[in-house]
């Protein structure tokens, strides 16, 4: 069991709510920083925004306020060596140092990241505030704005669009695991087993026997708290859907088309088209083979052939023989109970992915879409960022190693591609596959950093501080 009232609200259940902004904030001053952190526990609703529990009573507040502290805000703020000696490795370094692991390269390079990611050892802590409306982020981030306790380096906006879908056309916050002893109706039931705390909270047990992750000392401060690796994607929509036409052009003429997509199954995939077109349908299978969903968020391991409204999305897995593609962007992050190589990996690799649009919504008639910037603010929070996050970014999305028939590709739609090496295979109901080839890049970092989400306990022991 956990105390609900120490553990940040943004961990173990998500708001729902559709306005989000980052401050991304600089220590100016020890102590009045100190006394900035002890405030936002105070309950006092005059001073700095209180933080959010994971219990926020009979009724969700209008906004919430959370925060995260990086390895450098530690420091700042007069943590005692001794325990930031305990922090792990890959905290300690901060992003851009595991840039390689991560497949930051290239365009995705933190030299490339524009400001303030481009002054990591500035970034101390960066503070999130949800809102129901647009209009209540301003008032609550000048109430967050000391200016003799933090400086503020820069914020990133983002907000959920209709229906949530993202800018790839996908309906997305479909899943998220459900944790032992944590009661939460309005998510999905499925046939994944409940994660124990210990895959996302510090100082409880995980589904590794025998394993727990380090807590830094004194308890207060390690305790009840997690990690997160806070990442801005930018999310190429026009090269998406250029990449889907081609794909369709190809299949177009391929000799295995037919069983690929059968004589009239365009019908079924094209159902809200006056005219089913057979183009438009080889388009919209690649694009759900890619992600192992259909843009509305039917699972391919439940209905390979069409989009189906009537299935259960979120309880399936990939056993016998799935139509999923092994390589498939949601296969690949979470396996599921499927067979992979590294079979004690099948649930321990597991996150919680908090994330929303930043950006306007791609609009194919509008001039000039390739200057727009659009994309994701993701979370990607767990216990182990090394054994969670970054075993899933390089391992699964960038070497492809839980499966021999998909490792030494990337990611198709997250992973650094190369059109010049990249491939994806189209399973076909025989066992044979179509290889795709010239996969560009479809995602870029824009900026990130591993902050340290501390439980209540541990922000009022930062206050409390003297050194």
């Amino acid at each position: 069991m956990v105390d609900l009232t120490d553990v940040q609200g943004n961990i173990l259940r998500g708001y729902r709510k559709p306005y989000v902004r980052y401050l991304i904030l600089e220590v100016a001053n020890p102590v009045e920083a100190r006394r900035w952190l002890a405030a936002s526990i105070s309950g006092r609703s005059d001073s700095v925004p209180q933080i959010t529990p994971a219990d926020w009573g009979e009724a969700r507040p209008a906004t919430c306020f959370n925060i995260g502290l990086t390895y450098e805000g530690l420091r700042a703020l007069g943590t005692p060596p001794s325990s930031l000696a305990m922090f792990p490795n890959e905290f300690v370094q901060g992003m851009t140092a595991r840039a390689l692991k991560l497949g930051d390269v290239g365009p995705s390079a933190p030299n490339k990241w524009p400001s303030p990611f481009d002054q990591p050892k500035r970034i101390h802590l960066i503070a999130t505030i949800y809102a129901d409306e647009a209009g209540q982020l301003g008032p609550v981030q000048q109430r967050a704005l000391d200016r003799n306790a933090v400086t503020l380096l820069g914020f990133r906006d983002g907000h959920n669009f209709h229906g949530n879908f993202v800018h790839f056309g996908y309906e997305d916050n479909i899943m998220q695991p459900r944790f032992e002893g944590i009661p939460d109706p309005l998510r999905h039931p499925d046939m994944q087993p409940k994660a124990p705390l210990g895959t996302v909270l510090l100082g409880h047990p995980t589904n590794l026997e025998g394993l727990l992750w380090s807590v830094p000392q004194p308890p207060a401060l390690g305790y009840n708290g997690t990690f997160n690796a806070f990442r801005v994607l930018r999310q190429d929509v026009v090269a998406f859907e250029k990449y889907l036409d081609q794909a369709a052009d190809e299949l177009l003429t391929h000799p295995q088309v037919g069983a690929l997509l059968p004589s009239a199954a365009e019908a079924k995939i094209c159902a809200v088209m006056l005219v089913p077109d057979r183009h438009a349908a080889l388009r919209e299978l690649v694009a759900a083979n890619l992600c192992g969903r259909w843009r509305d968020g039917t699972p391919l391991a439940l209905s390979p052939d069409a989009p189906d409204p009537n299935v259960d999305r979120a309880n399936f897995d990939y056993v016998g023989d799935s139509r999923c593609p092994y390589g498939a962007h949601i296969r690949r992050c979470n396996p599921r109970g499927g067979q992979i190589v590294q079979r004690v990996a099948n649930n321990s690799r597991r996150l919680v992915r908090r994330g929303m649009p930043y950006g306007p919504v791609y609009d194919p008639a509008a001039p000039d879409q390739d200057e727009v910037e659009r994309g994701l603010l993701g979370n990607f929070i767990g216990a182990s960022l090394g054994a969670q996050f970054e075993a899933m970014a390089c391992d699964w999305l960038n070497l492809g190693l839980q499966d021999p028939r998909i490792t030494g590709s990337d990611d198709p739609i997250l992973g650094a591609n190369d059109p010049e090496t990249s491939w994806f295979d189209l399973p076909l109901k025989s066992g044979d596959t179509i290889k795709l080839r010239g996969l560009p890049r479809f995602v870029w970092t824009r900026g990130g950093a591993y902050t340290f989400l501390p439980s209540l306990s541990a922000i009022r022991y930062l206050g409390s501080l003297t050194t």
